[in-house]
């Protein structure tokens, strides 16, 4: 699986915009390389969650890959279960560059935790595909059509819709981005990055060079212990960098979240700082 790197720890060694979308034509160079016929889809998060920490898409990035996969004749499929239903300002992140994915997978947010719930969304010419063919999708699991978690994704919706939270998201965002800029200028703070509600701040051990932290140094996990004492809540990971090394905390406040509350989570990440970092 190729994964898309978003040119924050890129393979080829080269920077935005200097690097020409390179992560981007590797996609196109893997397939002429091998038999693309054999290739039925490209999967990909518009912003990078766990994995790279809230990492989006550099513009052009988006276009250049479903012009690849267009070429191609290969489906072109965003995973937005975390990065979709407003959590990054629109109602699916793809949005921000004006994509249109024939399909997006989405969850999560969809009925907010309340129930399990999920769905695939799919573009016409893929519903007429199987309207020429069976007329028949032969796909089913035992929970399919629950009707508890199908109201609980409606009630969420109706929620969403009369008390108007998606508009939230952005300022909230703006805010939270705002309280988290004082951490910026820590020597061990690589970036901190996001879109609307889903954000996140890298630990590096050299800032001018983005040098991570061995795996068994435990970073993110020991941010989360000590923010923890604050009572803040931090979606550890590690691997940012190469699937081992690369350590950041993940942010996904609800979109009710307040701007004395943005700033409680930039004083509990600063607090985690100085005892992890102690002067």
């Amino acid at each position: 699986m190729l994964r898309p790197c978003f040119c924050y720890h890129c393979p080829f060694a080269k920077t935005y915009p200097e690097c020409n979308l390179a992560c981007a034509d590797d996609l196109d160079a893997f397939l002429r390389s091998n038999d693309a016929a054999s290739v039925a889809a490209f999967i990909f998060e518009p912003v990078v969650g766990a994995t790279l920490g809230s990492a989006p898409a550099v513009d052009g990035y988006t276009a250049r890959i479903a012009e690849i996969c267009r070429k191609h004749g290969i489906l072109l499929i965003a995973d937005e279960v975390m990065c979709g239903m407003g959590r990054t300002g629109k109602p699916f992140a793809c949005q921000h560059w004006g994509l249109e994915p024939d399909i997006i997978l989405t969850g999560k947010g969809i009925a907010s935790g309340y129930a399990p719930l999920g769905a695939v969304l799919v573009t016409p010419h893929i519903v007429e595909a199987f309207e020429k063919g069976t007329a028949a999708f032969m796909h089913g699991f035992t929970y399919q059509s629950h009707p508890v978690s199908t109201a609980a994704g409606n009630a969420v919706f109706d929620y969403l819709e009369t008390h108007k939270l998606f508009d939230r998201v952005v300022p909230a965002g703006a805010c939270m981005r705002k309280a988290l800029s004082s951490l910026e200028s820590h020597p061990h703070v690589g970036q901190v990055r996001g879109l609307g509600l889903l954000q996140a701040v890298e630990f590096v051990k050299d800032k001018a060079t983005r040098e991570p932290f061995p795996k068994e140094a435990g970073i993110a996990e020991k941010i989360r212990q000590a923010a923890l004492e604050k009572d803040v809540l931090t979606y550890p990971s590690q691997g940012t960098v190469d699937g081992t090394r690369g350590d950041h905390v993940l942010l996904a406040p609800p979109f009710i979240i307040t701007s004395q509350e943005c700033q409680l989570i930039a004083d509990a990440l600063q607090y985690a700082l100085g005892k992890v970092f102690p002067a």
